[in-house]
C-alpha cells in the first residue's frame, strides 16, 4: 500500500491522481491533501478519502472547512492552512510519496521539505524544478531517494532510459506540439487574443501552463527540468516539433539507437507509472497502434518563438537566471491574460528581466525565494511601463 499526499488536489494533476486511487483501492491510500483556496471541492475530498490532514490556503477557509468537516462527522481529519500547512502535509509521517502538482513557486518549499524528510516525490510542478532543481535534485541524492516525473514529457524519457545507462546516452529528445500557432506567421502575433492563446490542439490544462504552450516556454521549462532530472547539460536536451503530440519523448544512445516512448494522451498513465516504479501494472489506457498512421517532426523557430531560446540560455547560466526566467514568464503570461500586455511582449518582458537579473548559485530554498520576488517586481515594473505605453497610443 503507497500512502500518497498530494499538493494541489484540486487541480487537474491532482484529480487525476485520486482517479488513479480510485481506480486501485487496494494500492494506494490518501493520507494527506493541500488544496489551495478550493474551500468546497477540499470538503468533498476530504469527506470522500478521509484523509489524516487537509491544508488550505487561508486560515479562514481552513476554520470552515474544520467546522464543516466536524458537522459531518470527520472532526478527526487535522485541517491546517498557509505554506506551513502545506509543508505538513507533505512531511506528514504516514506518507511515503508526494505528488507535487501546485502550480508555480507556492509548492517549492513544500516540495523541497517532502525530499528532505525521505519522502518519494513526483514531480508534476514545473517551476520546483526550473527554479531550484539544483538544490532539490541534491538532496534527493543526499536522502537517496528517486524524483520521479509525471510531466509526460520526462516520464517518457524517464521510461526510455530504462533501455540504457546514462553514460549510454547522447541525448533526450523533447517532443513539442507546437501549440495553437505553429503555422501562424510571426507577423501576426501581435493580434493574437487571449481566446485564441487558450485553444491548445492538443491537451487541456490550466491557463497559465496553456499560455506557455502557445509561446513555447513550456518546452523550454522542459528543456531545463530534463537538465535537471537526468544530469545532462543543455546543448544534450534538444526539442522537435511533433504536432500529433504521439511521440511524448525519445532518448538517443551513442550507437545511435532511439527509444521512443508513446502511449494515449492521458494523464492518468505518467501518474500510474510514478506511482507504481519501479513495478508496471494492468490498466485499460490502450494505445489504439492501427491508428498509427502520420508522424510529422521538425526543428522549432525560436526567431518566432523567442521564449525557448531565453529558456536555453538561463539553462546554461542556472542558478537565479532560471529563477527569473520562471518570475518573469508567470508575471507576464497573468498579465497578457488580463489584457494588459500583447502576446507578443510576453517574450519582451521576460528577456528584459533575464538582462536585469545577475547570474549566480542559490545556496537555500529562502535565497530562491528572494530572487523570485526580486524578479517578479522587475516584471511587474516592466509590465505597467508596457501598459502605459499602449493605452498612450489609443
Amino acid at each position: 500500500m503507497r500512502r500518497i499526499a498530494i499538493l494541489g488536489s484540486t487541480g487537474s494533476i491532482g484529480r487525476s491522481t485520486l482517479s488513479v486511487a480510485e481506480t486501485y483501492p487496494d494500492r494506494f491510500q490518501i493520507v494527506a491533501l493541500a488544496a489551495g483556496a478550493n474551500l468546497d471541492a477540499a470538503f468533498e475530498q476530504a469527506c470522500r478519502w478521509r484523509p489524516r490532514v487537509v491544508s488550505l490556503a487561508a486560515e479562514n477557509d481552513a476554520e470552515i472547512l474544520s467546522s464543516r468537516l466536524k458537522k459531518e462527522g470527520s472532526g478527526e481529519i487535522e485541517v491546517v492552512y498557509g505554506a506551513a500547512g502545506t509543508v505538513r502535509a507533505a512531511t506528514h509521517g504516514e506518507v511515503d510519496f508526494v505528488v507535487s502538482a501546485i502550480v508555480g513557486v507556492a509548492g517549492l518549499k513544500a516540495t523541497y521539505e517532502a525530499v528532505r524528510a525521505g519522502k518519494i516525490v513526483g514531480l508534476a510542478n514545473k517551476e520546483c524544478l526550473v527554479a531550484a532543481g539544483e538544490l532539490i535534485t541534491a538532496e534527493a541524492r543526499k536522502q537517496g531517494k528517486p524524483l520521479l516525473p509525471i510531466d509526460s514529457e520526462h516520464n517518457a524519457v524517464h521510461q526510455c532510459l530504462r533501455g540504457g545507462r546514462m553514460e549510454e546516452v547522447e541525448r533526450i529528445w523533447l517532443t513539442a506540439s507546437g501549440g495553437p500557432f505553429l503555422n501562424r506567421p510571426r507577423s501576426q502575433f501581435a493580434a493574437i487574443t487571449v481566446e485564441e492563446a487558450l485553444n491548445h490542439p492538443t491537451w487541456r490544462m490550466g491557463k497559465r501552463i496553456t499560455i506557455d504552450s502557445a509561446t513555447l516556454m513550456n518546452k523550454g521549462f522542459e528543456v531545463i527540468e530534463a537538465c535537471r532530472l537526468f544530469h545532462m547539460p543543455p546543448q544534450k536536451v534538444e526539442v522537435i516539433v511533433h504536432p500529433q503530440s504521439t511521440i511524448h519523448s525519445m532518448v538517443e544512445f551513442v550507437d545511435g539507437s532511439i527509444l521512443a516512448q508513446f502511449s494515449v494522451t492521458d494523464m492518468r498513465l505518467p501518474i500510474l507509472y510514478a506511482l507504481t516504479y519501479p513495478e508496471r501494472i494492468q490498466s485499460d489506457m490502450r494505445f489504439s497502434v492501427g491508428d498509427l498512421r502520420h508522424l510529422d517532426f521538425g526543428p522549432p523557430d525560436m526567431n518566432k518563438f523567442p521564449c525557448l531560446h531565453l529558456a536555453y540560455q538561463a539553462a546554461e547560466a542556472g542558478g537565479a537566471k532560471t529563477v527569473a526566467l520562471n518570475a518573469a514568464d508567470e508575471v507576464a503570461v497573468a498579465a497578457f491574460l488580463e489584457g494588459s500586455i500583447r502576446f507578443d511582449e510576453i517574450p519582451r518582458v521576460i528577456e528584459d528581466v533575464l538582462s536585469a537579473t545577475n547570474s549566480g548559485k542559490l545556496e537555500s530554498i529562502e535565497k530562491v525565494l528572494e530572487a523570485d520576488a526580486e524578479a517578479r517586481r522587475y516584471a511587474q515594473k516592466r509590465v505597467a511601463k508596457l501598459r502605459v505605453t499602449s493605452t498612450s497610443f489609443v
